[in-house]
């Protein structure tokens, strides 16, 4: 383990950028909580976009925040794509300009769109910068990024071929250390089945839909089950309509703060299949069914998954094939084998990577010299 004792009467100052969505900013929190407890005087400084949610988010966890004017490419169309484009050259400057004020010992981007101006700035000054991949299938800008930084982190074993040869490192993806708080002691088998559904940071319409008919159905069977769904912002007004007109009962958040407690009290969770998710899942042991999200560059979230099936840590519903029939008689299977669920939750743990964040660390304060 690399300390950093004999600096410990200056400050360290560092910037972590990146961002656009959860799967970005938690494993990047957890990088950050680890330097902290690491580095006595550590100065954290998070760059990103000008999303609200990634400023209420690091916000919310007493980070710094500098936001940069910076959009992405894919799916954009021309017109946009352009528009764009002009915005380089002031996300650049405005990294440069932050860069010169806080003077950093390091740069480390999460992927996302906003790490790109930063880490190329910082490269351009000298800084030591490194880059870390969450997906099996490497974003854009971390495919770019990867041929001028100093190191690569990757979180699967699948996303080395798609970067050329370098110092690259498999380390996992680091998951936000409050999730392994002490667990509260087992409760007895009368408390109804728990079901976490949860379709990222933002949400997934498909999911949402399916999920209600689904509880619909199993209520019809007079099964009892206790449901915790996060729907996203954009669509928790619709879904606590489609709640309240079949019905049904659950804790219906836009977003769940409370992480630790949602996974804690879920026999089951159902989620799309982004990388931060799926370490989560796997660190946790907890049994999940997968539904990736379609679009996603290159179908990555598909084989982020199928690394978490392949393991027997998880059950995977393509989207194509999603239907609250499809999924009622999933979820009503699990509940009925509570032996395959626990075999399912211990597999998972096969994929676990606990120290990420630890080995992220020691290669960044190496790098910081």
């Amino acid at each position: 383990m690399v300390e950093n004792d004999d600096k410990a009467e200056h400050p360290f100052p560092c910037i972590i950028a990146g961002g656009g969505t959860g799967g970005h900013l938690f494993p990047g929190i957890a990088v950050a909580r680890e330097i902290e407890r690491r580095v006595k005087r550590a100065q954290i400084l998070f760059v990103v976009g000008l999303k609200r949610m990634e400023s209420e988010i690091l916000s919310g966890y007493g980070y710094r925040v500098a936001p940069i004017h910076v959009e992405g490419l894919k799916g954009r169309g021309l017109k946009r794509g352009v528009v764009v484009m002009l915005m380089l050259p002031k996300s650049l400057f405005q990294s440069f300009s932050i860069l010169n004020a806080f003077s950093p010992r390091f740069v480390l981007g999460m992927g996302g769109y906003s790490a790109g101006p930063v880490c190329l700035a910082a490269k351009l000054k000298g800084i030591p910068t490194a880059i870390h991949e969450q997906n099996s299938y490497p974003g854009l800008t971390n495919r770019i990024l990867s041929r001028s930084v100093d190191r690569v982190f990757i979180s699967f074993e699948e996303s080395r071929r798609h970067f050329k040869r370098g110092r690259l490192f498999l380390t996992g993806s680091p998951v936000r250390e409050e999730l392994f708080r002490d667990r509260a002691p087992e409760r007895n088998g009368s408390r109804p089945f728990t079901i976490l559904v949860m379709g990222g940071s933002q949400g997934a319409k498909a999911i949402n839909d399916a999920f209600v008919g689904a509880l619909f159905l199993l209520q019809g069977e007079g099964r009892s089950l206790h449901v915790i769904h996060q729907t996203g912002e954009a669509d928790h007004r619709r879904v606590m309509e489609m709640y309240r007109d079949k019905g049904l009962k659950g804790e219906v958040l836009p977003f769940i703060r409370d992480m630790a407690e949602a996974y804690e009290n879920a026999d089951l969770v159902v989620s799309r299949a982004g990388a931060s998710t799926i370490f989560e899942l796997a660190a946790l042991g907890k049994p999940s069914i997968l539904i990736p999200f379609p679009y996603a560059a290159n179908q990555h979230q598909e084989t982020n998954a199928l690394a978490l099936v392949r393991v027997g840590g998880a059950k995977m519903i393509r989207q194509d094939k999603l239907s609250p029939d499809h999924l009622a008689q999933t979820l009503a299977q699990y509940m009925d084998d509570r032996e395959a669920l626990e075999q399912m939750g211990q597999s998972a743990r096969k994929m676990a990577r606990p120290n990420a964040a630890g080995a992220i660390v020691d290669h960044l304060l190496e790098m910081a010299g």
